[in-house]
């Protein structure tokens, strides 16, 4: 059996160490001890040749720095979003710790609630190292189809703007604007997603497939979905903070929001959700951003 470490004890590092532990031997760590089953200390973990990544996006900078010592590991991350302060994506943070032939990117529709009961779903392993792909594929569950990629970008950007467009959905849900409005939206992000998506010479079978489309339906549509309730938060008039209260958990959508904001100046980028939904997070009134979308 191969030895893998998932770092990261929350709902997904949880659902995905109980996921991958059908075929393997897996430990967890965490920065912060937990009382869990093959719990170890993160100096330990990092011994493992198999590393499963789920450190959220805001806080992979600080945990690459302090803790992560590279040893020809072979790293899955499992993680999505921009980190706001720099514009960064996730592959351009680790490339500074980790060969590209090292490293894989985990995509596709996941929740982990579902994923811990054993219910089925198909996802995507994205790597510039194809061999590598298939052997993180072969670590998945009979209950879950691992395809695999090499358009990281088309993963990553799909993974990562599909959590902007879920807040937006959210607004859209919580002012009851129906269904039509819903799909609507629903279809133009995966549009500016994808016209997002060409800048970086993503591919578009990333953005009509499991990583795209896939995830986007699926963190769009329910309440399961961390971003989703953001934006049901963000009708209901709740400030930023309110919201973030009453999540408990991090929601990687606010992040990547900032961080989309920022590239779009730099880059003078026409990016029309993700812009009302950053202004709806600094603030801005719901309605008047409806009245915005429509009028532009």
């Amino acid at each position: 059996m191969n030895k893998i470490g998932v770092i990261g004890a929350g709902k997904w590092g949880s659902a995905l160490a109980f996921a991958l532990s059908e075929k393997n031997e897996v430990s967890i760590s965490s920065r912060t001890p937990r009382k869990l089953k093959n719990f170890v200390p993160m100096q330990e973990i990092l011994k493992c040749e198999y590393l499963v990544v789920t450190v959220p996006t805001q806080q992979v900078s600080s945990w690459l720095k302090e803790h992560f010592v590279f040893d020809g590991q072979k790293v899955l991350v499992a993680s999505k979003g921009i980190e706001a302060s720099s514009g960064r994506f996730l592959n351009e943070i680790y490339q500074e710790y980790i060969p590209d032939e090292n490293i894989a990117f985990l995509s596709g529709p996941s929740f982990a609630s579902e994923v811990i009961k054993s219910l089925p779903t198909a996802l995507v392993i994205n790597s510039k190292n194809e061999n590598l792909c298939d052997e993180f594929a072969s670590f998945f569950p009979s209950f879950i189809k691992a395809y695999t990629s090499t358009d990281v970008m088309g993963a990553e950007i799909s993974g990562a703007y599909k959590n902007v467009i879920a807040i937006a959905a959210g607004i859209c849900e919580g002012l009851g604007l129906g269904k039509n409005a819903a799909a609507s939206l629903i279809s133009r992000g995966l549009v500016e997603m994808q016209r997002f998506g060409y800048e970086y010479g993503a591919r578009e079978e990333s953005f009509i497939g499991l990583s795209g489309a896939g995830d986007l339906f699926l963190t769009a549509s329910s309440t399961m979905s961390r971003n989703f309730r953001v934006g049901l938060g963000l009708a209901d008039a709740k400030s930023q903070q309110e919201i973030l209260d009453d999540l408990g958990e991090v929601a990687e959508g606010i992040g990547t929001s900032y961080a989309l904001e920022k590239i779009a100046k730099e880059k003078n980028l026409y990016l029309p959700i993700a812009k009302e939904v950053y202004e709806m997070l600094e603030g801005k009134n719901p309605q008047e951003s409806l009245r915005d979308l429509l009028s532009n």
